[in-house]
């Protein structure tokens, strides 16, 4: 084998959720098994985006589903590539020949059971199970993953995460929902009231949970994490704006994350935007806030 082979998991995991992390895992205990690399084969964008025009919001965007595989599941390589001309034209035959195993040197592949490829979708997992048999290459096509009678999917979970249902998503993700900046300034408000907060705008396309104030944990790039009271909307109180904005007040922490790099963590929907008619209210009804949070954590720690 040359130390290139790969055992590769097809797929767009947006969410790497639990039915994605079957794929995953799958293909980490095939790639440890032969002594290769395990990686992720995905596209930056939707396919289905890129082919009918319509927007498709997601639940990650690719640098957050490329963490979550390889922090999750331990896989080696992430593949992300742009769903251009060349991919949607593409037959699924060749998609195999040669771009898996070709250009990614891909000895094994993992797929899900309703998996589609290829130009116009024409390939099916049947036909990839055929394709890798007459290549010699190993395959799994993986059943599908259900909780509660519900099958998990990135569908299902959009909708959740949209609605707020943070708890829920997270029973189908196996994971909490996360998003990944850059802490921007906001209007330091937050400072006048002794209750500095770190500003996050999301990345186009992808989701925010429903307006609303959630018990989540902020991680910072030095490894170190805090509990923290989250709003994600309009800020109301402060703003009257309609620039929709995710802002965490860290539990604990002072100091000045302007610039650097966050991943904020969402567990529990906590309750409502609401508008108040002072700041003094605001800073009541956070630090009440606050030690719902602390109660969270204490309990699921």
């Amino acid at each position: 084998m040359s130390n290139q082979s790969r055992v590769i998991a097809l797929g767009f995991f947006d969410g790497v959720h639990l039915g994605h992390g079957a794929l995953l895992r799958r293909a980490a205990e095939e790639a440890n098994a032969r002594g290769v690399r395990s990686a992720v084969f995905t596209f930056a964008q939707p396919p289905k985006e890129v082919v009918t025009g319509v927007p498709v919001p997601l639940i990650n965007s690719p640098e957050d589903r490329a963490w979550l595989a390889k922090n999750l599941y331990g896989i080696d390589d992430v593949i992300i590539v742009p769903f251009d001309r060349e991919m949607m034209t593409t037959s699924w035959e060749d998609f195999i020949t040669e771009i898996l195993v070709k250009r990614y040197h891909a000895v094994h592949l993992v797929a899900g059971h309703d998996h589609r490829f290829g130009h116009k979708n024409q390939g099916s997992p049947e036909l990839l199970k055929a394709k890798c048999t007459e290549l010699g290459l190993g395959c799994d096509i993986i059943p599908e993953v259900t909780i509660n009678g519900i099958t998990v999917s990135s569908t299902y979970i959009r909708r959740l995460v949209s609605l707020g249902q943070v708890e829920r998503a997270m029973e189908y993700l196996g994971h909490p929902h996360i998003l990944t900046q850059t802490v921007r300034h906001g209007r330091r408000i937050g400072h006048t009231i002794g209750i500095p907060t770190v500003n996050l705008v999301p990345p186009p396309h992808v989701l925010v949970p429903g307006n609303g104030v959630y018990t989540a944990r902020v991680h910072l790039a030095d490894g170190s994490s805090y509990a923290s009271v989250t709003n994600v909307g309009t800020r109301p109180t402060v703003n009257n704006g309609s620039d929709l904005t995710v802002e965490s007040w860290m539990l604990d922490f002072d100091g000045d994350l302007y610039g650097q790099t966050i991943r904020v963590e969402f567990y529990q929907h906590l309750r409502d935007e609401i508008r108040f008619d002072s700041l003094e209210e605001l800073k009541a009804q956070i630090e009440s806030d606050a030690l719902k949070v602390r109660a969270y954590f204490a309990l699921h720690t």
